[in-house]
């Protein structure tokens, strides 16, 4: 049996699975708060091990201080240090979206390039990060963005038997055309936040409870 016959099926389960849940989340917003790609490019990499409700707390102060890259790239290192330290890692992070508000002014015209090669070159960017500011600010899907939701609902769904979040992402990518990636980033995401925890998934009132391997 060739690969394309072989993976023919689970694909058509993964999209009939996506389906099933777009009308559930397909309106659901970026649960980073933002107005510009430049606050949706610090916020997230203000989440990296944190909750997006600390960091929506956070930003809210931060950004009516100092609302784009040229006033982050300007200010007291000092006083943007204060502003994040409910954040894990502040001290880290203060030199990071400073480092990278100082080279969107200096090569991007203080704008978040639309291009995950360069995003990735940034201080604190990861290509979590890029996808999901990608998707948000630009509506442009070049991979799934794998967080903590994605890879434990990928598993458990039977999209992925991998457990490194780049493998996990390129199973993905494979399975699903290129229309589906950020559906399936935004939907595994909510319906991990909302249903299908880690601890005690709901699969009493969960719509995928019959096609779920893991269900109980």
């Amino acid at each position: 049996m060739s690969l394309t016959q072989d993976i023919a099926p689970k694909q058509q389960q993964a999209l009939d699975i996506l389906e099933r849940l777009k009308p559930l989340y397909a309106n659901k917003p970026c649960p980073l708060t933002y107005e510009t790609p430049v606050q949706l490019l610090l916020a997230v990499i203000m989440a990296a091990q944190c909750t997006d409700e600390r960091v929506n707390s956070v930003t809210a102060e931060l950004y009516r201080c100092y609302p784009d890259a040229d006033a982050i790239a300007k200010a007291n290192p000092d006083r943007i240090e204060s502003i994040l330290r409910p954040l894990s890692f502040f001290r880290n992070k203060t030199k990071n979206i400073q480092a990278t508000c100082r080279i969107l002014v200096l090569k991007f015209g203080g704008q978040v390039p639309p291009n995950i090669d360069e995003l990735v070159k940034l201080p604190g960017v990861a290509r979590k990060t890029a996808t999901m500011v990608l998707h948000y600010a630009y509506g442009i899907d070049v991979g799934v963005t794998v967080d903590t939701h994605v890879k434990r609902l990928s598993q458990r769904l039977g999209f992925t038997q991998q457990t490194d979040l780049d493998r996990i992402e390129k199973d993905l990518m494979q399975l699903l055309p290129q229309s589906e990636w950020g559906n399936c980033f935004v939907s595994l995401t909510y319906h991990g936040r909302e249903v299908c925890n880690a601890k005690t998934p709901a699969c009493s009132r969960c719509v995928l409870a019959e096609s779920c391997p893991s269900a109980e």
